[in-house]
């Protein structure tokens, strides 16, 4: 059955004449009779007694025509469904996110692509940069933001900026007042980290290894609101991403520049490479790349 046959069945039945249903259907009736005799050579028997009076339903027929009534209407409502979607008058798109960015940059896209697209749903995952990798790989999102993954990796990475790490100190204290910091100067005092297996923790173990050895750390927690408020309550200085700057100094904390080394890593928007984004997730991309304003870092030597 396809449903060019079904709609042709249940109009004959609606109109029991195959001229009132050829002119409805705009065909002619020879064209309507040969519709509906594939369909009863299909299902293997008639669906329809004619007479050269009248039209009537066999019990077959019977059967097939609240059936075929229901196929229509459900079809229908696929067909209006998937082009709402696809103009995005609906839709629904999942996105996930690490936390320094979903917290600071991620709600200023949202907001435009929300003016955009008013009745298109999106869901964030805020969650550690690791877990945004696997939310990916999993489709369980179509979208994730976060530090670009390995070379390696079977996942597509379209930039959006080079984010840069700012040391975040105390309002009153002396670092406060420079116009960057040394990471020397920054590791003298005491350093509260995010936990493993955070990835902007593994990024700065990494990048400070082979200079100033292993980080030692006085304070860890999970979340950059608790490191934030350590750190201007006076129980040490952190490093984080530029595009916490705004998080940080809300919380009462200063972010100065880091130096020697500069550490720096791209973030951007991460999709399955061999996968075809939703029209939603698309729109979502392009309002990413557009409208993600990270704030300017100057890092000097």
């Amino acid at each position: 059955m396809n449903v060019k046959q079904l709609r042709a069945f249940v109009t004959v039945a609606k109109y029991q004449s195959f001229a009132q249903a050829g002119e409805h259907l705009h065909i002619s009736q020879p064209a309507l009779s040969l519709t509906i005799k594939a369909l009863e050579d299909n299902l293997g028997g008639a669906l329809l007694t004619r007479t050269t009076r009248s039209v009537s339903l066999t019990p077959e027929g019977e059967v097939l025509l609240p059936l075929a009534r229901r196929l229509l209407v459900d079809w229908e409502d696929t067909e209006e469904l998937l082009r709402q979607r696809f103009t995005l008058q609906l839709g629904r798109v999942a996105v996930a996110a690490m936390p320094a960015f979903a917290g600071n940059l991620l709600p200023a896209s949202l907001k435009v692509f929300r003016q955009r697209y008013p009745r298109v749903n999106v869901t964030v995952h805020d969650v550690i940069n690791e877990q945004v990798l696997e939310l990916v790989r999993h489709r369980r999102v179509e979208l994730g933001i976060g530090f670009e993954p390995d070379s390696g990796d079977a996942l597509h990475f379209e930039p959006l900026y080079l984010d840069r790490f700012v040391a975040v100190v105390p309002a009153d204290s002396a670092l406060a007042l420079q116009a960057r910091v040394t990471w020397r100067e920054l590791l003298a005092q005491d350093f509260i980290a995010l936990q493993r297996p955070s990835a902007v923790r593994l990024l700065l173990e990494e990048h400070l290894a082979l200079e100033h050895g292993k980080l030692a750390v006085a304070f860890e927690s999970h979340q950059l609101t608790t490191i934030g408020r350590m750190v201007a309550n006076g129980l040490g200085v952190s490093a984080v991403p530029a595009l916490c700057i705004g998080q940080m100094q809300e919380l009462g904390a200063r972010c100065v520049p880091l130096v020697e080394p500069c550490v720096e890593r791209r973030i951007g928007v991460i999709s399955l490479g061999d996968h075809k984004l939703s029209t939603a997730a698309q729109a979502l991309l392009d309002v990413l790349l557009a409208h993600t304003r990270p704030p300017e870092v100057t890092c000097v030597p």
